[in-house]
């Protein structure tokens, strides 16, 4: 059985652009799917240290849900690096304010940590309303 490995070249030819509605689906599912997508993990032709995943555009994240009590019992939370710096946000503020910080989070989190998350994180479009600036790239939807 041989292996077939794809190079950065056939990687980046082979991009596409995919639209995922994020209305009346739980937040964690649709940045699951988003990572997966980013990552490549549904290609057939994954390669594990190539950046081979495609875009994602993500539409009406303010309608993501979150379920159970999490609105009210989960935090955002950042530090200053100074004493007392902690700030922190409830998620049911975060969804009305900010609800593509929330899905950004969401998606980075599933993601590894090293530099490729970076290159796979600057091909994700987060959109609060069912519009998007990118159909000049003709993206699919994704709905399976």
């Amino acid at each position: 059985m041989s292996t077939t490995l794809v190079t950065k070249e056939q990687a980046a030819a082979a991009r596409k652009w995919y639209v995922l509605d994020a209305a009346g689906k739980p937040l964690g599912k649709t940045a699951a799917l988003a990572a997966d997508l980013l990552r490549g993990k549904l290609k057939t032709d994954y390669t594990p240290h190539i950046d081979c995943g495609d875009y994602v555009i993500i539409v009406n994240a303010k309608d993501a849900v979150l379920t159970g009590k999490k609105l009210e019992q989960k935090f955002y939370r950042t530090h200053s690096g100074y004493p007392g710096g902690l700030k922190e946000t409830q998620y049911k503020t975060l969804m009305q304010k900010k609800p593509e910080l929330a899905m950004r989070l969401a998606v980075r989190g599933m993601l590894q940590k090293n530099t490729i998350a970076d290159w796979q994180l600057k091909r994700l479009r987060i959109f609060a309303g069912p519009e998007h600036t990118h159909a000049a790239q003709k993206p699919e939807v994704w709905d399976r």
